[in-house]
């Protein structure tokens, strides 16, 4: 001890020294502002800040330090540990499958918890004695209480010692060294109450789960071909989606529903852009997830020619209804090949119901494969003033759709207060916003990674799609989980999962215009949109404020 005590003497003896020298320095100097700073660094109230920040950053590192501890959690070890953090939160560290994160609390301190090591014999224990693993759920919640609460303990001591003797080491002061010991024990009453005001009990039904498929076998080898190990990548990530849905769905719950026959699952996809890659993500997601229906909001091709027509025959390997409507890349001999398979249902401008829920399609009034269409560049308010004119054809005839789904975002926007959910693409990038009329608007990233496209940036743009859950009573969404995988050659995988706030929400009728929007004066055709008006009509008769562009990433 005195040979410790003496090293830490010399390691703060220099701040010691600053403290107790600086005026003297600062005097020396003679100046008239030297005379007016000597005064406050030997201020009784400087000396006292110094020692309270001394006391609270040596507390903060000893939480930190302390902060560990190894405990039994059925028949794995887990290592408790506490980390510096902007945000707070809980880790939960599963190696070698990734982890899942939890936003339990603010705070400058996250805790991690890790499984470092599995005991084969009271795992095989709990596989063939079924009375032992009905126990150990309990077992398990009351290992983790301790484990904590040892944690906490044990963190609290040391966070205590180190701030009463940095700072007795520091001023050489007994009362100094109990007044650092007291801001620190403040700091941490401060820090417990700011972690039980911000806690969380939802994270736990929101997790969201990272993880790297880091030690898979090598998939290329020198004698293979391009075709045989895009194949193998393909089944790769096939059999990634499976284990991390598995995994997701083992450890989290959506507490607003029940996994049973009263709700209805629904997987949203677009944008897959002939990414023959997509087909088995698809089916590994829709397999794990065990859900109903699947929907396409567009753009299943890249040119909508008709070799690629053919791409279209996996939909009937998926053996679940398939809704799809058309995208700008898809042609009408694109819809015409999705709809020559036994499960789809191509919708366009009609509603049907589908595993308990009424639904309405509405293909792209655009084709635009490449930038050689004339329509490319098409304006946002066409493609609104089209979906209005279809919206309110749809209010007139009485039905109420359970959800609209359309291909370019702005035209669903026109759904507003018809809809509890309008889905859409379009945009390679996935979002979702409450509209004012309480419909919510949901916007699929790329399920198929843009295509080719997906390789123009630096990184892959990633494959994305989301599994909807609907109450099979109300036929309202209740939450979704959003799964992302790394694009074409990347193996990782995220999981996400989200609320809806207020499942039971009134949608709000928009109040109807003084006309209902007029057609163009041509027909709205497939390949020549480019002779519609560039705004669209206006019910004073003047020109209506432009709508930003929308235009798909290339």
């Amino acid at each position: 001890m005195p040979k410790v005590r003496t090293a830490l003497a010399k390691a703060l003896a220099p701040l010691h020294a600053f403290g107790a020298s600086t005026a003297g320095r600062v005097r020396a100097y003679g100046s008239p502002v030297a005379r007016r700073v000597a005064p406050v660094l030997t201020a009784r109230w400087t000396r006292l800040a110094l020692v309270i920040v001394i006391g609270l950053g040596a507390g903060y590192l000893g939480l930190l330090g302390g902060g560990r501890y190894v405990t039994p959690v059925g028949p794995t070890d887990v290592q408790l540990t506490l980390h510096p953090s902007l945000h707070g939160g809980t880790t939960l560290k599963l190696p070698p499958l990734g982890s899942l994160r939890l936003d339990t609390h603010e705070g400058p301190v996250s805790l991690e918890a890790r499984i470092t090591d599995l005991r084969p014999d009271q795992a095989k224990k709990l596989i063939e004695d079924d009375t032992e693993l009905d126990r150990l759920t309990d077992h398990i919640a009351d290992q983790l209480r301790h484990g904590l609460l040892q944690l906490l303990i044990r963190a609290v001591l040391i966070a205590l010692a180190a701030s009463f003797v940095a700072s007795l080491l520091l001023f050489r002061s007994p009362r100094r060294a109990l007044l650092g010991l007291t801001s620190s024990a403040v700091g941490l009453v401060a820090l417990t109450l700011l972690t039980w005001a911000t806690f969380n009990p939802q994270s736990v039904a929101e997790p969201r789960y990272t993880g790297l498929l880091a030690n898979a076998p090598q998939i290329v080898g020198d004698a293979r071909s391009i075709v045989e190990r895009f194949s193998a990548y393909r089944a790769q990530l096939a059999r990634l989606v499976g284990n991390i849905s598995e995994l997701y769905t083992t450890t989290s719950t959506l507490p607003t529903y029940e996994p049973d026959p009263s709700t209805i699952r629904v997987l949203h996809v677009s944008d897959i852009h002939l990414n023959p890659a997509a087909w088995n993500v698809i089916k590994s997601v829709s397999t794990q997830f065990k859900v109903d229906l699947i929907v396409d909001s567009g753009d299943l091709m890249d040119h909508g020619s008709k070799p690629e027509d053919k791409f279209a025959d996996s939909i009937s390997d998926l053996k679940v209804p398939y809704v799809y409507v058309r995208g700008n890349h898809d042609s009408k001999g694109s819809q015409k090949a999705v709809g020559r398979q036994k499960n789809a249902i191509v919708l366009d401008g009609d509603t049907r119901e589908v595993k308990g829920l009424r639904i309405y399609g509405l293909g792209d009034p655009r084709f635009t494969p490449d930038k050689s269409t004339r329509d490319d560049f098409l304006g946002a308010d066409q493609l609104y003033a089209e979906g209005l004119r279809h919206a309110e054809k749809l209010r007139a005839s009485g039905t109420v759709p359970d959800l609209v789904v359309t291909h370019d975002p702005t035209e669903g926007e026109a759904f507003s207060g018809i809809t509890p959910l309008a889905l859409a693409g379009h945009t390679h990038t996935r979002s979702t916003k409450l509209l004012p009329t309480g419909t919510r608007l949901f916007v699929q990233g790329s399920t198929g990674g843009a295509g080719l496209r997906g390789l123009e940036h630096e990184q892959p743009t990633p494959i994305e799609l989301s599994v909807l859950y609907f109450s099979r009573a109300s036929h309202r969404l209740q939450g979704w989980d959003d799964l992302r995988l790394g694009g074409l050659g990347l193996t990782s995988a995220q999981i996400e999962r989200h609320l809806e706030p207020e499942p039971g929400r009134a949608v709000k009728p928009r109040p109807p215009a003084s006309s209902p929007p007029a057609s163009p004066t041509s027909p709205f055709p497939s390949q020549f949109p480019s002779d519609w008006p560039s705004r669209s009509p206006s019910p004073t008769g003047s020109p209506s404020s432009p709508r930003p562009r929308t235009t798909e990433p290339r």
